[in-house]
């Protein structure tokens, strides 16, 4: 256990009521990993632990509602999954359809606005009709906006931007001396949303894993060797509490 593991696995978790209120991340987003590990560790099928995943995603979107978290981007399908088996690729896009369509009430109840980031091409017609479908419904939701990073690599997404500013400079409508970090962001996929404040990755992990690459310059970071299924409402406020302790200058002293 390294120093940064050992320290935070002895500290209690705090209440909601125990947070600082004005220094809540506007946008976390998270690499939700280790679902398989966590079957495999009580000889289950993988299925079971994407399963177990993804109730727990529903109780972190629930308590980042209640804590005023405005952004959540979640890590689900990289453009590299597609290396796996492919009953395991089956598997996990009806996981997608069936929770999409199951939680669509209750996501509109609770303000939740859906986005797919990541490359359409590709994707199963029957999964981005779900996916399409949810971003419609809860178009006007603002409570919380929740991004799907789906068929998503932070590579390609820097590419696809570049390709887009390639095509509004040959036709005129963009000059490209005056491209910057700030209208650059204009063309990725997280177009609409602040850059994260806390990224959080769970299983043990220490690496970015193609995520994010262009928005995270600045992010604070948690890892945590707890696999996915087993983070819970505890693990999340910790996280948070840790989020608290960091001082952001952004290069300044």
């Amino acid at each position: 256990m390294n120093l940064f593991s050992s320290f935070f696995s002895s500290i209690k978790s705090p209440t909601v009521k125990e947070l600082i209120k004005n220094n809540i991340p506007e946008h976390v987003a998270i690499i939700m990993d280790g679902n398989g590990r966590w079957a495999l560790k009580r000889k289950l099928p993988r299925s079971v632990g994407h399963s177990e995943g993804a109730e727990t995603l529903k109780e972190i979107i629930s308590v980042s509602i209640e804590l005023g978290i405005k952004f959540l981007t979640v890590y689900s399908f990289s453009t590299e999954n597609w290396q796996r088996p492919q009953d395991e690729i089956d598997f996990l896009f009806n996981i997608f359809v069936e929770k999409l369509r199951e939680e669509l009430d209750s996501m509109q109840k609770n303000g939740i606005k859906v986005k797919l980031i990541g490359k359409r091409e590709g994707v199963p017609h029957y999964v981005l009709e779900a996916f399409e479908d949810a971003e419609k419904k809860t178009s006007e939701n603002s409570k919380l906006i929740l991004n799907i990073a789906f068929n998503y690599g932070g590579r390609q997404e820097i590419i696809e931007a570049i390709k887009k500013i390639h095509k509004e400079v040959l036709k005129k409508n963009i000059d490209i001396e005056k491209i910057n970090e700030l209208n650059f962001g204009n063309f990725l996929y997280t177009e609409s949303c602040p850059d994260p404040d806390f990224l959080i990755r769970t299983g043990g992990e220490y690496r970015i894993s193609n995520f994010l690459l262009w928005q995270i310059a600045y992010t604070e970071f948690y890892f945590v060797k707890t696999l996915w299924p087993d983070f819970n409402r505890s693990d999340f406020l910790k996280a948070i509490y840790y989020y608290q302790k960091r001082e952001r200058r952004f290069g300044r002293v």
